[in-house]
């Protein structure tokens, strides 16, 4: 057993996963939130937040490119894209691949961590965030879209978990004023838990959802440390092709972009809409 401290994440009572902390790299307790980025030998550069893991360098690109590709992809032609939350960078990041997007507007509530995602996790972000395609708004993600005049073609809110200050990013009235700002034929994704774990988050994101859009739905990936089973991904449009996009066309698509991808494939894509069956009943 090694000497060194470890971190054990809390996001469960009963069952978790355990770091051993190599080095700690920034620690603080600013009264509301506890914030520690520290290196792992496994997964590199780690960031945890309140007892739970946000993001580790050596596996957040399943995360980001599922995120990001799935509905860009889907899309086919998104020029102006609005990502809430995701200070980190790595949506940004992978947003700003595709050569058809125009502006790609952010509204993350604290400066500082973006500041320091880039200090701490800088291949995250890998220079997002002097693009200047790049429009960083310092504000509330609800406010922000309840207040919008912009529509948007693509909006991907990559929020914490529905507790402390992630939990208004899962209600109604920020879905609301999502579907405000959303173009007719665009669509919005969200990070939604690890669905075996957390089913409270898919019946409950589906149950606020439905009313607003023709087509509310789920799509999943497995991010290593988000550990419990696959993730699922949130999925809102009233364009019902976008999800039904052919194989053959994400491929022509995803050729086309030139886009080099870790995780993402036009196959995984397509597959990532067949859910299991406790999530089909979840929310049926």
């Amino acid at each position: 057993m090694s000497d060194k401290p470890n971190y054990l994440e809390t996001l469960y009572p009963t069952w978790g996963q355990n770091f051993v902390m190599d080095e700690v790299l920034f620690e603080v307790n600013t009264g509301h939130q506890h914030l520690v980025i520290f290196n792992n030998a496994q997964w590199g550069t780690v960031m945890a937040l309140d007892g739970v893991i946000q993001t580790t360098e050596k596996d957040e690109f399943v995360y980001h490119e599922m995120m990001t590709h799935v509905p860009m992809l889907a899309h086919g032609n998104a020029k102006k894209v609005l990502i809430i939350g995701g200070g980190d960078g790595g949506i940004l990041r992978e947003v700003l691949k595709h050569q058809n997007v125009e502006s790609v507007t952010q509204v993350e509530i604290d400066q500082q961590v973006i500041d320091m995602c880039v200090q701490y996790l800088p291949n995250h972000s890998a220079g997002a965030y002097d693009n200047p395609k790049a429009n960083i708004v310092i504000a509330d993600g609800v406010d922000f879209v309840n207040e919008c005049t912009e529509k948007f073609d693509v909006i991907i809110s990559d929020s914490t978990d529905p507790m402390g200050p992630g939990e208004v990013l899962f209600t109604s009235r920020f879905y609301q004023g999502i579907k405000n700002c959303l173009n007719d034929d665009g669509v919005f994704v969200a990070q939604n838990g690890v669905s075996f774990m957390q089913t409270d988050e898919v019946t409950t994101t589906y149950k606020r959802l439905s009313p607003l859009f023709t087509q509310a739905s789920f799509y999943s990936g497995a991010v290593p440390t988000y550990v419990g089973g696959i993730m699922t991904f949130a999925w809102a449009t009233d364009n019902l092709q976008l999800k039904e996009v052919s194989l053959e066309t994400l491929q022509q698509r995803f050729s086309q972009s030139g886009i080099k991808t870790r995780f993402y494939t036009p196959e995984v894509h397509k597959g990532a809409f067949a859910l299991p069956q406790y999530v089909l009943d979840a929310i049926a």
